[in-house]
């Protein structure tokens, strides 16, 4: 749950160089946002092999029985 709260956060950090970008048209707030959505892709996919492997240990839990 600590990569999902840090992914979550993350998200929130983006919000105001989105602003900046989107509505005042500030290029180097549109970096850092490209950036930031970069790092959240790489820690979601982090999640999602975390979730996929602990799925795998629940079924092998489970076929044990």
């Amino acid at each position: 749950m600590k990569k999902f709260t840090e992914a979550k956060n993350l998200f929130e950090s983006l919000e105001a160089d989105a602003d900046k970008f989107y509505n005042k048209a500030n290029s180097a707030a549109g970096t850092r946002v490209r950036k930031g959505m970069q790092d959240l892709k790489n820690l979601a996919q982090a999640i999602r092999l975390e979730v996929q492997e602990m799925k795998n240990k629940e079924a092998a839990k489970a076929a044990k029985k």
